[in-house]
């Protein structure tokens, strides 16, 4: 074996991108961190993630892959002594994607999913006697509600959070980092807004952009929606993201780098744009959508309640997320990526623009079912 890739967070949206890169190295075996109640429960999710990666049963790529029963954090990442044991001899790369993508978290519950984790790969980095290479997944939100341009660096400014995803990911990166200063062969990958992959759309699960779309199509708030102003929003597709995690990781002077995997400044894409895009195609698939009613969105926030007294109670849930999407329009933010660009361009891994790939997130989307339900 030359290579052993040990890879958290595989069932989510950066890790299930990241796997079939991974699996491009042919001399590698890829072992999936993977929570299960039993071996046929480890089973089942591994063959759901096949599935989604187009691997049947006989694939020459499956026989690289192995599933490990655990949780990010527990110590020692909840495994055995023979699989932990295994993983310290063997394992040359640990690629830490997983994560909780929520944003309203308690912060002792986003610390837990956050700080714990980032201390168990460090343990696992110093305990493996092959290892070469640490990639660990982060997020631009680190920067919190920092005005500006958030810089591709470690950040030391005093600075608030929208919420206790981005905060609890701070603090993770403040544990890493004394750790990276002393050579530990670790890069920090800070994505964006994760959607679908840019030549399909495909995506593991529906997360915040899907959310965010059903509010600027206007059918979630009976037409209510924020003025958006000049307000943009900055998305990456997933199979960018798992496209520079993979390079970095065969690339050991990545290390000890902050990349920022996004649109950046050029490409993040006016909401204004995005909701005119999302409502077209929501009418064109035949969902009748209310005229908009733009309100400041403190006005918006206001009136929140009597919203949630005039939606259906199935569908009252998902307005528990409009606040979110709120508290971020109060800020105006950029997130560098020119450093990011300037190492990843050489190898040809670019970002597109969202406009060249909206339409087939949005064809995904609505080929498997959730746009169609009613709000």
């Amino acid at each position: 074996m030359t290579r052993l890739y040990f890879v958290t967070g595989a069932t989510g949206t950066v890790g299930s991108a990241l796997v079939p890169f991974l699996l491009q190295d042919t001399e590698a075996e890829i072992w999936l961190l993977l929570r299960a109640r039993n071996a046929d429960e480890l089973r089942q999710r591994l063959d759901s993630l096949c599935a989604f990666w187009g691997l049947d049963a006989h694939a020459p790529q499956r026989q690289r892959l192995r599933a490990l029963s655990g949780d990010v954090e527990r110590p020692r990442f909840g495994l055995t002594e023979d699989d932990y044991g295994a993983l310290a001899r063997h394992c040359t790369h640990i690629l830490h994607c997983a994560g909780k993508v929520r944003m309203n978290l308690p912060i002792e519950a986003a610390r837990s999913a956050a700080v714990a984790s980032a201390r168990n790969v460090l343990e696992l980095a110093h305990a493996c006697r092959r290892l070469e290479k640490v990639e660990f997944v982060s997020t631009v939100g680190v920067g919190g509600r920092m005005p500006g341009l958030v810089p591709e660096t470690w950040i030391d400014t005093p600075r608030a959070f929208h919420n206790t995803y981005e905060q609890s990911k701070a603090e993770a990166e403040a544990v890493i980092r004394p750790e990276v200063e002393r050579g530990l062969p670790l890069t920090v990958h800070r994505p964006s807004m994760v959607v679908g992959e840019a030549a399909s759309g495909r995506v593991i699960h529906f997360q915040i952009f899907y959310h965010l779309c059903e509010f600027l199509s206007g059918r979630r708030t009976h037409g209510f929606t924020p003025r958006l102003g000049d307000a943009r929003l900055d998305i990456v597709p997933a199979d960018h993201v798992g496209r520079a995690i993979a390079w970095s990781a065969g690339n050991p002077a990545t290390a000890g780098h902050i990349l920022h995997l996004c649109s950046g400044p050029q490409l993040a894409i006016p909401l204004a744009e995005l909701q005119q895009r999302v409502r077209q195609v929501w009418q064109a698939s035949g969902l009748d959508l209310p005229r908009l009613k733009p309100l400041p969105p403190r006005l918006l926030r206001a009136v929140l309640p009597m919203l949630r007294l005039a939606t259906p109670a199935p569908a009252r849930k998902a307005l528990n997320a409009l606040p979110i999407f709120l508290d971020y329009l109060a800020d105006r933010q950029a997130f560098a990526n020119a450093a990011t660009r300037r190492l990843l361009e050489p190898a040809g891994i670019v970002a597109p623009a969202p406009p060249d790939y909206l339409d087939r997130l949005f064809e995904y989307y609505f080929r498997q079912g959730p746009a169609r339900v009613r709000p």
